[in-house]
């Protein structure tokens, strides 16, 4: 976070270092600096709240037993609230145990059940 800052003070700055030193360009250059940091922040936060998800999904399919999730990939689109699983799995059974775990851990998402059965 604090790299973030650092960064959205630099683009600020050369942003009104390349505008006309009046004070209303600089305001105004100032006003778009802070825009885009604030869209960049968001874009971030959207960034980790989707990773988290992933990963608590992920993990709670990993941690039961009765799911073998080697070959299962958790995408989640922070943006749509949407976790998707995608892969291989044994049986019928554990497609729809999974399902039922992406469920249960991504409160407040949709979730797409992609996984299919080996043959």
């Amino acid at each position: 976070m604090k790299a973030f800052r650092t960064m959205a003070v630099l683009a600020a700055f050369s942003i009104i270092a390349g505008c006309k030193n009046t004070a209303d360009g600089a305001k105004k250059d100032a006003e778009i600096a802070a825009d885009k940091s604030a869209e960049a922040a968001a874009k971030t936060g959207d960034a980790v709240a989707g990773a988290t998800e992933t990963g608590q999904v992920k993990s709670a399919i990993m941690a039961d037993t009765r799911v073998d999730a080697g070959d299962i990939n958790v995408d989640t689109d922070e943006a749509k609230k949407t976790v998707t699983l995608r892969g291989t799995v044994k049986t019928e059974a554990e497609r729809v145990i999974a399902g039922e775990i992406a469920i249960a851990k991504a409160a407040g998402y949709t979730v797409v059940n992609n996984l299919t059965v080996k043959k």
